[in-house]
């Protein structure tokens, strides 16, 4: 994120009324404060995130070590072959557009391109999320009114 990026990110809390607005990135931290309206002052705070090595995976101690690379090894090449939509901003995911209506869609719903998928509410506001795929809805990664991050994986699409 650059630092124009950053002044607008600003711009828009300070417009939208929000008091306080929290990003974390990968490698930074933002906190945006407002103050009420009898002041004009908006306070901004960048961390870097100290970068972390990996950590090392440590393979159980099983009785059948055959067994379980079977099972595990067909679960990560079925994923591989599935396109995942994924958040394009922070907020709260609804998987329908209103409490008395229906799901978007459901597992195994057939999907375009342009299909409305979900709505995710940000500072008061409902975007819908559309699907930029057409396929076949394999698997849905959030709960409704779940809260979602920027780039969060909300869905898996198959697109054969």
């Amino acid at each position: 994120m650059d630092i124009r990026e950053i002044q607008n990110l600003i711009k828009f809390v300070a417009k939208s009324g929000a008091t306080e607005v929290k990003l974390e990135m990968d490698d930074f931290k933002i906190t945006i404060k407002t103050t009420t309206e009898g002041t004009e002052s908006t306070t901004t705070y960048v961390q870097q995130m100290p970068m972390q090595a990996a950590p090392q995976m440590v393979a159980p101690q099983v009785a059948a070590p055959v067994a379980v690379d079977a099972i595990a090894a067909p679960a990560s090449d079925d994923h591989s072959k599935y396109i995942t939509v994924k958040s394009p901003i922070i907020g709260t995911f609804y998987r329908k557009p209103a409490p008395d209506k229906p799901m978007f869609v459901e597992v195994g719903s057939t999907i375009g391109k342009g299909d409305v998928l979900c709505v995710i509410e940000a500072m008061k506001l409902f975007n819908e999320i559309e699907s930029e795929v057409s396929g076949k809805i394999v698997k849905i990664l959030v709960d409704d009114s779940s809260p979602v991050e920027f780039d969060q994986p909300l869905f898996l699409v198959d697109p054969s």
